[in-house]
């Protein structure tokens, strides 16, 4: 592997009732790829009428969170009173701003039935004018994503812009967010942005030849332009942008400002947080607390 590259590992997160996800960032040794300052991916997992993988009510300030599916469905449902159904291909943007209360279940049409999980959850820090803005929800239908052929890739403008196709998805600062199909003898170069990161989702594929190393986070070298390519079929996704600078992360938290995070973590074991309509449910505050 390129030596001008940098190679991140994940470390396993369970959030509840054996669903585990792996944590690519932030890590030790870089908080961020762009404005994307968290990044998990969940899955392929089965489950059944048995399992129980819902994500009770919780709070963030700060961030905008980006839910994308390859397989099932989620219910989400926020303090603003959106109840969306998130399906595979679509894109959901919620942006936490000042502050935001949300829940992800499983449907109730699935909740008796087996089923398959699989996708990727990632947060997009906001700038720091930003932060304080009012929260928002933002379902962009798989239909509406660009979609086009490159070099014999598949891919889908989930985020920004890349080879004339702009996705529908309104952002706050340079992102971009590629989801890129490839079968054997596709290649085509990498679309440039200030920071950059490749992640194999499933199957094998290369740069310039070489092997991406399964199940870690490629960030590229700033300016190189390799090509992708692929043996086989393999779905990898771009992600990058203009970096926002550190950002204090605590919790379900990101914010530019140590004391800000602090507040909210007053704010919500205060329950001064808006509720969501419906939910009975909600995760506590860690018991280790944020401090100046």
């Amino acid at each position: 592997m390129n030596p001008t590259r940098e190679l991140i590992a994940p470390h396993a997160k369970d959030l509840g009732g054996g669903f585990t996800v792996r944590r690519y960032l932030p890590a030790a040794a870089r908080q961020a790829v762009g404005p994307f300052v968290f990044f998990d991916h969940f899955g392929p997992v089965e489950a059944g009428p048995q399992d129980q993988h819902d994500v009770r009510a919780h709070p963030h300030i700060g961030l905008a969170t980006v839910t994308y599916l390859f397989e099932g469905a989620m219910q989400h449902r926020d303090s603003l009173g959106v109840v969306q159904r998130i399906e595979p291909g679509a894109v959901n943007w919620m942006t936490a701003g000042r502050g935001i209360v949300h829940s992800e279940r499983t449907p109730e049409d699935l909740r008796q039935v087996a089923r398959r999980s699989h996708g990727l959850q990632l947060w997009v820090a906001l700038p720091a004018a930003d932060e304080e803005m009012a929260p928002a929800f933002s379902h962009t239908p798989a239909a509406d994503i660009p979609a086009l052929e490159v070099g014999g890739a598949r891919l889908r403008v989930l985020v920004g812009e890349a080879f004339g196709a702009a996705s529908p998805v309104a952002v706050r600062s340079p992102t971009l967010y590629l989801d890129i199909a490839l079968s054997a003898g596709d290649a085509f170069p990498l679309p440039l942005a200030e920071e950059r990161a490749l992640y194999v989702v499933e199957g094998r594929a290369q740069l310039d030849g070489e092997d991406l190393p399964p199940g870690r986070l490629v960030v590229l070298a700033a300016g190189e332009e390799p090509m992708l390519s692929a043996e086989g079929e393999a779905r990898v996704v771009l992600v990058g942008g203009a970096p926002l600078g550190h950002r204090h992360m605590w919790w379900n938290f990101v914010s530019s400002r140590k004391e800000r995070i602090v507040q909210a973590a007053e704010d919500w074991a205060a329950g001064r947080f808006a509720p969501v309509p419906g939910e009975t449910e909600s995760i506590p505050l860690p018991d280790r607390r944020p401090a100046l």
